[in-house]
């Protein structure tokens, strides 16, 4: 699935007899522009299908019900756009059959209350609504703003954040993630339970790296793939001095990377880039790894099937190139200030100065300088960033942890790689949680602001627990607020007095 791909909805006007059907109609318009507006495509009863073309019967819910399923809607946007008919909502998920997001809202009331006002009561049918899927056991997402007008703000934004939602339940669940080469054996961080993650809805698919080696090693230094990707190398990045032979060796290594995506159809990737590579082929696959991430495929280093989950899910809710990250140094100096580095791999996409190919200087230590060219390097650009991080659970299954920071371009320090200094508030009480709650060194990093849809995503409709610091409300990511897994720790209860 592309992390670009079109959203489509399917939309419910929950109506109710007993209110004005002329209120009703102008709320569902009201919600069929927005959607427009923002983008999002739209599968809802026309005004000919249904009564002013909302759902109340039984007969109308089936009949919408059967549209979502024959267009195979991304989630389901359910307006209460007065009290609503919460039977006739139910039957429509029923008979739609699409395990997708759902969207809850309500509309809001033309004018104060009088005894003479044409009312809505949607403040009233929505709860009821959110009931009738509670009872079906169908999870559903409320708005940050439950009771609203359709053609303000605020909705466009809760439109945004869904369409999010979708895109990341949509895409994990087809996800297929190609694994290329074993996991180094230094690493168990990079373990991982293809059982569990298939029960989840990603496929692993794997390749040996030999096989890899092979393809590049057969192919020609003539072949016009090669040729064109030499071509593009030379405007994504400096090349500098790096001999030919090895830039004309990295761009086979990307084809032949290519040729496995466009074979097995797949969303991310995960690579086994040292030390085996270095020492068969004389590169590092970290530029190679670089411009795929920001062409839309993230790629995630170590063979971390995880890590390119976790990058797949950033990319997806934000639309935007992922990368995977070290939580790799402290500032010295300021405690909220973390270095998130890799070796050279982070899309140019993040670049706050020309990149330039480099060497690999830890592992150049152990194959020598000559083998280990190969990197993308840079310091990143200033901007938002989300982070996130899928990984097992001892008790079962995965779970997943969520905050959110700012790269910071102009913070003290320097170093080889590709690197951002950024800032997390109260990032050492954070920092010793992500230990207790036992999630690695390896960090999922976009640019973008998207904490709120990966914890809906994952939480809501994975059932993953996630762990997000300064979550204050139900659902929603609140990063300003003081940092605090998942739900305030009670205090001790009082001991029983002995006796009575």
């Amino acid at each position: 699935m592309s992390v670009s791909r079109k959203i489509t909805l399917g939309f419910v006007p929950a109506n109710r007899g007993f209110f004005s059907n002329a209120l009703a109609e102008k709320m569902r318009d009201q919600t069929v522009q927005a959607l427009r507006r923002e983008g999002i495509g739209v599968v809802v009863p026309s005004k000919t299908e249904t009564k002013v073309g909302c759902v109340e019967t039984r007969e109308e819910a089936l009949l919408a019900g059967r549209m979502f399923r024959e267009k195979q809607v991304d989630g389901i946007l359910v307006g209460a756009v007065n009290f609503g008919d919460e039977q006739g909502v139910a039957y429509v998920v029923k008979e739609a059959g699409l395990n997708v997001p759902i969207l809850i809202y309500g509309c809001q009331e033309e004018e104060v209350l009088t005894p003479t006002t044409e009312r809505r009561d949607s403040f009233c049918g929505l709860l009821s609504i959110g009931e009738a899927l509670r009872q079906l056991g169908v999870p559903y997402t409320v708005a940050q703003t439950p009771i609203i007008f359709p053609d303000s703000e605020p909705f466009a934004a809760d439109l945004r954040h869904f369409a999010a939602v979708c895109r990341v339940v949509a895409g994990i669940r087809s996800a297929r993630y190609g694994q290329v080469g074993a996991r180094p054996n230094a690493f168990w961080t990079c373990r991982l339970n293809e059982k569990a993650l298939q029960q989840l809805g990603p496929t692993v698919v794997t390749l040996d790296l030999s096989e890899i080696i092979g393809r590049v090693e057969r192919m020609k230094d003539n072949d016009p793939a090669v040729r064109r990707i030499l071509n593009q190398m030379a405007e994504y990045l400096d090349l500098g001095d790096t001999p030919k032979d090895i830039v004309t060796k990295i761009a086979k290594l990307e084809q032949a990377l290519r040729q496995f995506i466009k074979q097995e159809g797949l969303d991310a990737l995960a690579v086994q880039c040292w030390t085996s590579i270095q020492e068969n082929l004389g590169i590092c696959s970290c530029s190679t790894m670089s411009r795929l991430g920001d062409q839309g495929t993230p790629c995630a280093c170590e063979s971390d099937i995880y890590g390119a989950m976790s990058m797949h899910a950033i990319a997806l809710a934000g639309q935007t190139p992922a990368a995977l990250a070290d939580w790799n140094n402290l500032h010295n100096e300021d405690p909220d200030l973390a270095n998130l580095w890799h070796c050279g791999v982070f899309p140019k996409s993040f670049a706050g100065e020309k990149p330039r190919l480099g060497t690999h200087e830890i592992i150049a230590g152990s194959v020598g300088r000559e083998k280990a060219q190969g990197t993308c390097e840079f310091r990143m650009r200033r901007g938002p960033l989300t982070l996130a991080r899928v990984n097992d659970d001892p008790a079962g299954g995965l779970k997943v942890f969520v905050c959110q920071g700012q790269v910071e371009p102009e913070a003290p320090g320097r170093t080889f790689g590709a690197y951002g200094w950024t800032r997390i508030p109260n990032l050492t009480r954070l920092y010793r949680d992500i230990l207790v709650r036992h999630f690695p060194h390896h960090v999922a990093i976009g640019m973008c602001t998207v904490g709120n849809a990966l914890h809906e995503a994952f939480g809501n409709y994975f059932g993953m627990q996630v762990f997000t610091p300064g979550q204050a409300v139900p659902g929603l990511y609140t990063p300003a607020l003081p940092f605090a897994f998942g739900a305030a720790e009670k205090e001790p209860a009082p001991a029983k007095a002995k006796g009575k």
